[in-house]
């Protein structure tokens, strides 16, 4: 009985941590794109604008995300060039992240399990 009610804690920490996108191929690559990017922005950030890595992490988050809250902002222009990169690509990086989660967790079609 211990064994049933674990099964469904499992799994929802197994999607929540996401990695039913790690064991899957096509996602793999497409999560990775998406961990690369904001790592390498954060590194790019944290020694072009000297701030924390810590900030730099959350600003490049809240930029792909298109969140853009505004407690951050770059100074120089090379950083503000790089940020409009980043907000563009977070829109790209979304929509494939979105698509992958659909694809691998998103309702069957029915002629394929026919």
């Amino acid at each position: 009985m211990k064994g049933h009610r674990k099964a469904p804690l499992t799994r929802f920490f197994f999607k929540l941590l996401f990695l039913d996108l790690m064991f899957d191929p096509e996602a793999r690559r497409v999560l990775l794109y998406a961990l690369v990017s904001i790592v390498l922005g954060a590194l790019l950030y944290s020694w072009l604008e000297g701030w924390s890595f810590l900030d730099s992490t959350y600003f490049v988050v809240i930029t792909l995300t298109t969140i853009g809250y505004g407690d951050l902002s770059p100074t120089q222009p090379i950083t503000k060039m790089l940020t409009i990169f980043f907000g563009i690509n977070g829109v790209v990086i979304l929509l494939m992240l979105y698509d992958q989660i659909r694809r691998l967790r998103g309702p069957k079609d029915r002629s394929e399990s026919e």
